[in-house]
């Protein structure tokens, strides 16, 4: 039990995993700010417009995440109101951040698409002007069969035959360039969103929209779960100083008061009413014949950790048993002998 007791402690973060959290969380809010720059310099293309709208770009995206970090302080201190006004401006900035994230995610895959397409297009005029030479020998070769039936296989059929022969080599050739085209350019971006499409079965256009938000929108829970991290950390670090600060301010005379109280009112909570009136009335009897404090309801409260309503009790037991009066002035005496 006690080990198991033990093993449900939560104890700080070390070094190592704040600066592994920490690293994570920068990198993530870091390409969050690069995906919405590049959405925000595209909207104009005078330098001082982009210089504002990246700055904007900047604060909604620093905002964004310590509207996160204020969700999380608000939620700790049961303050829903105020947690719901700061989670209403973070889906706000989020969703400016998504959209700034799919824009610039899907920048970049339409440059890799682009370079795709250049060389697909170098591919087919390639192919083209190889199937234009195959359609150049099959004329030849039909001119060739009526120089055959005309029987002058002497003055044209050669010539043709030469001809088509040039044409040959000019198609190896071509067909040569076109297999040292560099297979590598189209890239991997290219080969996932086709995978996608396949096990999706839709289009290329769609496979790619999904890719980029579904990218987006994973890159935005990264960051916002890693600043929410920080977030817990550090307000647990703040408790456990807190604790600590407390429990060396306090004498040890008062912890170990506090202890014996604590027990007390463990035994007392777990007894029937009775016996615990009795117990009370012997203890402010004790208490009172030794003179070891004054005869006051402030007093004896403080002493037995009561509320008022046993206190005012307590009184009116001692009163009955003419161990305690009252003077005019409503100030208690006490009567009682010395135990």
């Amino acid at each position: 039990m006690i080990d198991s007791h033990h093993k449900r402690i939560r104890h700080p973060k070390g070094a190592f995993a704040m600066s592994v959290v920490y690293s994570f969380t920068g990198a993530s809010i870091l390409a969050s700010i690069i995906f919405s720059l590049l959405l925000f310099l595209s909207i104009d293309e005078n330098p001082w417009m982009q210089l504002l709208f990246g700055s904007l770009a900047v604060i909604f995206e620093l905002g964004k995440f310590f509207a996160w970090y204020e969700f999380g302080e608000r939620i700790a201190r049961r303050h829903i109101s105020a947690a719901l006004s700061a989670f209403t401006f973070y889906t706000i900035l989020a969703a400016i951040s998504i959209g700034g994230s799919i824009g610039g995610i899907n920048s970049a895959t339409n440059t890799a698409q682009s370079h795709a397409d250049v060389q697909h297009n170098k591919s087919a005029a390639y192919d083209l002007q190889i199937e234009a030479i195959e359609k150049q020998i099959d004329l030849n070769n039909i001119a060739a069969q009526k120089y055959i039936d005309l029987n002058r296989i002497a003055v044209g059929v050669t010539r043709i035959q030469n001809e088509n022969s040039k044409l040959r080599q000019q198609q190896l050739e071509l067909a040569m360039q076109r297999d040292q085209l560099p297979v590598s350019s189209q890239g991997s971006v290219l080969g996932l969103i086709g995978s996608v499409a396949s096990a999706l079965n839709v289009d290329t256009k769609s496979a790619q929209l999904g890719l980029v938000v579904f990218l987006s929108v994973l890159l935005d829970l990264f960051a916002a779960f890693f600043v929410g991290l920080i977030g817990e950390e550090l307000r647990f670090s703040r408790s456990l100083k807190l604790q600590q600060a407390s429990k060396q301010s306090q004498p040890s005379g008062s912890i170990d008061d506090t202890s014996e109280d604590n027990l007390a009112r463990t035994a007392e909570s777990i007894s029937s009413p009775l016996s615990r009136s009795e117990d009370l009335i012997a203890q402010a009897i004790n208490l009172l014949s030794r003179d070891e404090l004054r005869c006051s309801k402030k007093a004896l409260a403080d002493k037995l950790a009561l509320n008022a309503e046993d206190t005012n009790q307590l009184f009116s037991k001692l009163m009955e048993k003419g161990l305690v009066i009252q003077k005019p002035n409503r100030h208690f005496v006490w009567q009682g002998k010395a135990l």
